[in-house]
């Protein structure tokens, strides 16, 4: 799957800029989420800043004060447990 990266770790958010982002975050273009955008997700497992980013789903939030659901792209053979997932 790839994640095409528009708040890359390390950055904060275009119009809440007190909203910081300790990983990367983007959309999967072409798949479109139930808000009519481009499906968001988060990528775990990179340590650095990209602009985009291919690996594996392993995961998806469903957040209840949303309409969308979050996925969770890491590099092919990793595993996060659900802790983890939600540490990050």
């Amino acid at each position: 799957m790839l994640v095409k990266v528009d708040r890359p770790m390390g950055s904060y958010h275009p119009e809440h800029k007190d909203m910081y982002y300790p990983i990367n975050y983007g959309y999967i273009e072409g798949v479109m989420a139930p808000d009519g955008e481009e499906q968001d997700a988060y990528i775990l497992g990179i340590d650095e800043p990209v602009e985009e980013f291919s690996g594996v789903v392993i995961a998806i939030i469903h957040r209840v004060d949303d309409v969308e659901e979050k996925w969770v792209v890491v590099p092919e053979n990793v595993s996060f447990t659900l802790e983890e997932i939600q540490k990050q």
